[in-house]
């Protein structure tokens, strides 16, 4: 997408508490890498600010619900924004502010106030998330301008039962997040930490790749042969075709420094258009395994994606 998409803002919305409807303001303030002051949603997350779309606010007033901006909790209502149809990774500039979208959609695990007053919510169908790159004023009436996605998306899951529960620091995460922002153009990495659990693995890794169409997928930690190592066994169940050479030369290489890498049981391998690669768990391993690897990354995304040109001219 090259074209630069121009709407406008219908209504800003905020809220002290979360799951409730948002009071509807003229105009506020956007923080850089917090999201709008005053607002519950605000925080060093990756959900910072909610857009949705006044044409989806539309479809619902069809029904016959008596439904407005602010309703849905979301916080920019855009008028002539398709803010579904846009990518993670994705920017949008709203006046003099930016945001890098990093979310599309969201899972309800329960009905809250906002289900049971409008009797229906669109947000979690076509509602996307942002990242504040810019912070600024911003007014009801400004131009929003989307701009192409630059760079690859990524997401990193951390697989580790005590950093998933607070008691420990999740270190190779950050280390693969940096290896991949100095090698690779990046236009949005998200991570997440999960417990060494197999179907919550399974449900987000299918989350990344089909829903927020993820250019790569990577996860760490869960490798290995204990009774919590989960990964290969999750991922096998999501993988539709095998990558079998990342693998191989990931334990080849690791192999000339420990004895130990013929442990591991990695795999990797493609789902939609998405590339995904398990790593171990440790610091170290992880970017060792990850730097044998990350030349063929690029080249691999653009495969998946459908570039034509020849492996054998490169």
């Amino acid at each position: 997408m090259n074209e630069r998409i121009s709407g406008k803002i219908g209504a800003i919305s905020v809220s002290e508490k979360k799951g409730v409807q948002k009071t509807n303001v003229e105009t506020a303030t956007l923080i850089a890498d917090y999201g709008l002051e005053g607002d519950a949603h605000a925080g060093k997350w990756h959900r910072q600010v909610s857009l949705l779309a006044q044409e989806s606010i539309d479809k619902i007033v069809a029904k016959g619900l008596n439904v407005k901006s602010g309703d849905f909790a979301e916080n920019i209502t855009t008028i002539g924004i398709d803010i579904p149809s846009q990518p993670v990774g994705g920017k949008i500039a709203i006046g003099d502010t930016e945001l890098v979208i990093s979310q599309i959609g969201k899972v309800c695990h329960h009905r809250c106030a906002i289900y049971h007053k409008a009797g229906d919510c669109v947000m979690p169908r076509e509602g996307i998330f942002g990242v504040a790159l810019k912070g600024g004023k911003i007014r009801t009436g400004d131009p929003v301008t989307i701009l192409p996605k630059n760079g690859i998306s990524a997401g990193i899951i951390t697989l580790s039962d005590r950093a998933s529960q607070g008691a420990y620091e999740d270190l190779t995460g950050p280390v693969i997040e940096k290896l991949l922002n100095e090698k690779l153009k990046c236009a949005f990495i998200r991570k997440e930490i999960l417990s060494d659990e197999q179907k919550r693995l399974e449900m987000t890794v299918t989350d990344f790749a089909d829903t927020q169409k993820l250019d790569i997928i990577i996860t760490n930690g869960s490798t290995g042969v204990s009774p919590r190592d989960i990964a290969p066994e999750a991922l096998l169940n999501v993988i539709q075709r095998r990558l079998p050479g990342f693998e191989e030369i990931m334990r080849m290489e690791s192999f000339k420094k420990t004895v130990f890498a013929v442990i591991s049981r990695a795999v990797c391998g493609i789902r939609g258009e998405s590339l995904i690669i398990s790593l171990p768990g440790s610091p170290k391993a992880a970017f060792e395994n990850l730097s044998f690897i990350i030349g063929a990354i690029s080249h691999t995304v653009e495969k998946i994606h459908g570039d034509p040109s020849s492996c054998a001219a490169l």
